[in-house]
């Protein structure tokens, strides 16, 4: 039988992941950023509530020289830190998923070697009432625009349409990223 309480159990999964990592980076007094699906979410829920997305894991963006602090940090917080097909993730020690893991990706250094630009140094973060600390929406949008598989133009949509692109933030975007928002909000106008 399926039930709406799987939802609330993932998304309850999900936020306890995210409290235990902000404790343990917080507690070490490690710089990090929420990135990906779930910055997404949160930053378009307190605009839009009950519009934010779900997402399936936790990315954030730490910088590579805190690596080793990092996987000490996360370890008294119940994570293992793991590099699996040159992922760097920190999976839950007792249930040990890649799919559930908290992903790594370091500030200015590109995800992937054929990714347009790198993941942008740390901005002044947006912070959750709980003080989780977001990358501010401006960097999200450079990192969907580089990455920009159809999960991420989808999320360039959600944050498009709660307004959270200003222009402000896309004056910082190369000619490149440019083009692929205004691609994205072709998509999105073709659709109405």
């Amino acid at each position: 039988m399926i039930t709406v309480r799987a939802y609330d159990t993932h998304m309850e999964q999900l936020f306890e992941r995210i409290k235990r990592l902000h404790a343990a980076l917080d507690s070490a007094r490690i710089e990090y950023r929420v990135v990906g699906g779930l910055a997404v979410f949160f930053h378009v829920s307190v605009r839009r509530p009950g519009r934010g997305r779900s997402t399936e894991d936790v990315d954030i963006a730490v910088d590579r020289k805190e690596l080793k602090r990092i996987s000490q940090a996360a370890e008294m917080f119940g994570f293992r830190y793991r590099h699996v097909a040159r992922i760097d993730m920190l999976v839950d020690a007792e249930t040990p998923r890649a799919s559930t893991a908290v992903h790594l990706v370091f500030v200015n250094e590109k995800v992937r070697a054929g990714y347009l630009e790198a993941v942008p140094g740390f901005s002044e973060p947006t912070r959750t009432e709980e003080g989780i600390l977001l990358a501010p929406v401006a960097d999200l949008v450079r990192m969907k625009l580089t990455s920009f598989w159809l999960r991420d133009k989808v999320h360039i949509q959600d944050l498009d349409s709660a307004r959270l692109i200003t222009e402000e933030s896309e004056e910082g975007l190369s000619e490149a990223l440019r083009r692929r928002l205004a691609e994205v909000r072709k998509l999105a106008a073709d659709e109405r």
